[in-house]
């Protein structure tokens, strides 16, 4: 299954969007109002949950500086991608647009692609606001 967000604009320059982003600790800012749990488990990965979901723990897999972040889930339980895909549009002005590539099966992909799109959709709200 692959999702990907809109392309928003962020008054930031691809490489401090890119730095920015590959310091876990702030995808809390990033999180929708109804997360329930954040915390940073090492260096380069965090675990969240959002109310009704289960906790889902990421760690940046890939950084292709300052035009990609590539965060991975760490159990095999839900295999999936988020991409990051950054864009420097002037020296303070980036675009990005995330995308996400899971491995589901077909029930388990119905039931997530509409939660999945609204927390893409939440993430690039809330970097339009950085």
């Amino acid at each position: 299954m692959k999702l990907n967000s809109r392309k928003v604009t962020v008054q930031k320059s691809a490489e401090e969007l890119c730095d920015f982003l590959t310091d876990v600790k702030n995808f809390e800012t990033l999180m929708p109002d109804n997360i329930s749990k954040f915390e940073v488990i090492r260096e380069n990965a965090f675990v969240f949950g959002l109310k009704g979901m289960p906790e889902i723990a990421l760690e940046v897999k890939e950084v292709e500086k300052p035009n990609k972040v590539v965060l991975g889930a760490i159990s095999d339980k839900i295999p999936f991608t988020l991409i990051a895909d950054i864009e420097e549009v002037s020296p303070n002005t980036a675009t990005v647009e995330l995308l996400f590539e899971g491995q589901f099966n077909t029930m388990m992909a119905m039931m997530v692609k509409a939660p999945i799109s609204k927390f893409l959709d939440t993430l690039v709200t809330n970097m339009e606001k950085l």
